[in-house]
């Protein structure tokens, strides 16, 4: 028996519908990004716009053109890819630790509260050059500034969403004899994986704020350290270069984590 027939008519136009439409909504997204690259370019071509504060289309391309085959291009996505990674990584994996003992304990939970609500409301940004005078420059400043940017986000969701399950299925669970730490295990953490999903969403962009302006301030390599470099020396296309560099590593990585999301969502 072939598949099509495990499934009603109604359903299977209702997924060729679905199918149809989400082709046209891609179609239109390419058709919005060229239409903004072709008058990008013929703006620029005209005087229309002013190309020495935003360059134009194809002097980024020869630029990163020359700057793959010097190789140094790839030298630079690396460093930041690689603390970004490891800034983010540190990040949720720390808020969420956190997060499970601050519900494991209303205690401490009740005594960090107004710490936390404090530490965030703090423009992490601002803080940076502290941060990196604390812990040294180079990698290690860039990437302690990424995690105290998006570790707190990443505790106050979380623990959010901890303490909003179900409180009928929590008292269930007790009431059949069940442990905190099954309690944790059986209906809590399975019950806030969507919202800590969103977490990891959320953080990559933190993420990549935090390298950024740690790369700003102490590095000598990266996609910062060219953005810097480039108003600095007036050099408008390679600074929209590593904009645009860094807009299509940021939502590559939002790719991979909806994907890691779209895959949990069909195997449950």
């Amino acid at each position: 028996m072939s598949d099509n027939k495990q499934y009603s008519k109604e359903h299977i136009d209702f997924v060729k519908k679905h199918n149809r439409r989400k082709k046209i909504i891609l179609f239109t997204q390419l058709i919005i990004l060229i239409a903004i690259i072709a008058y990008w370019q013929l703006a620029a071509s005209f005087g229309i716009m002013d190309t020495f504060m935003t360059s134009y289309p194809s002097a980024i391309i020869k630029l990163m053109i020359r700057l793959f085959n010097q190789g140094s291009l790839i030298n630079h996505i690396c460093i930041s890819l690689l603390e970004n990674i490891a800034g983010f990584t540190i990040g949720t994996i720390l808020g969420i630790l956190i997060a499970i003992g601050l519900w494991t304990s209303s205690f401490a939970s009740k005594v960090l509260d107004p710490y936390l609500v404090v530490f965030n409301s703090l423009p992490k940004t601002a803080l940076a050059p502290i941060i990196i005078l604390w812990v040294g420059a180079g990698y290690t400043g860039i990437i302690v500034t990424a995690i105290s940017i998006s570790i707190i986000v990443t505790i106050m969701n979380v623990y959010n969403a901890f303490i909003q399950v179900d409180e009928n299925i929590i008292k269930m669970l007790y009431t059949f004899g069940a442990s905190k730490y099954q309690v944790f295990k059986l209906a809590v953490f399975p019950s806030s994986i969507p919202s800590i999903i969103n977490c990891l969403k959320i953080n990559i962009g933190l993420s990549w704020v935090g390298v950024i302006v740690g790369e700003f301030l102490v590095s000598k390599g990266g996609i910062g350290y060219l953005i810097v470099y480039g108003s600095q020396v007036f050099k408008m296309d390679l600074v929209m270069l590593s904009v645009i560099i860094l807009a299509i590593l940021a939502s590559l990585m939002y790719k991979f984590v909806s994907i890691i999301e779209k895959r949990f969502i069909t195997k449950k």
